[in-house]
């Protein structure tokens, strides 16, 4: 696997290391002490699929808070999506920065998000299949999430947006303030 920085710390864009011969490729989608040596999730409470029928799909932009905050190893099984991340860690650099990255079948990439971002995606074809394996459980409780919209971080969607859940489109304005910072770091 090659992994390449993204300019939100701690989070990166991997890249499978295929071993091809004449009856197609072989590569590795994870291995704890790879991970582990560039100080990466390790630990998988869940592997979770998403299938999307329609180009244009927006999912996301979800997060869940501690102490049930997740990483996420993202990877496209089938067509293209545009996978977005936003960095909600009150004490980083780059706080409230953005990054996408197109991860699709025919690309392999995969994309590795850090505890403390939002993440989301957009579908760019019709018939999409999304696996993300996770570090801890899914807790209704601990979940939030963005408005794919929301002015306080001006994300750049590639594509026009044309079905969004209600739950997603509903989330309210994030405010930067004091009790939200806290509610993410806590």
């Amino acid at each position: 696997m090659i992994f390449i920085p993204t300019r939100l710390a701690g989070a990166c864009i991997i890249e499978l290391d295929k071993r091809e011969d004449s009856r197609g490729h072989f590569s590795r989608v994870f291995c704890e002490r790879e991970f582990a040596a560039h100080g990466l999730l390790t630990h998988v409470a869940q592997t979770n699929r998403s299938v999307t029928r329609h180009q244009g799909t927006l999912r996301g932009m979800h997060y869940q808070l501690a102490p049930h905050a997740e990483d996420k190893l993202v990877r496209c099984e089938r067509g293209a999506i545009w996978d977005c991340i936003v960095d909600l860690r009150p004490h980083s650099p780059t706080c409230g920065q953005w990054v996408g990255v197109e991860l699709s079948e025919a690309n392999g990439r995969m994309l590795l998000v850090p505890q403390g971002f939002a993440h989301g995606f957009l579908t760019l074809v019709d018939e999409v299949a999304v696996s993300y394996q996770v570090s801890a459980f899914y807790a209704p409780g601990a979940e939030r999430g963005l408005r794919y919209d929301d002015s306080a971080f001006g994300i750049e969607w590639p594509a026009a947006i044309l079905h969004v859940s209600d739950k997603d489109a509903a989330w309210p304005d994030f405010v930067r303030d004091t009790s939200v910072r806290e509610e993410v770091a806590a």
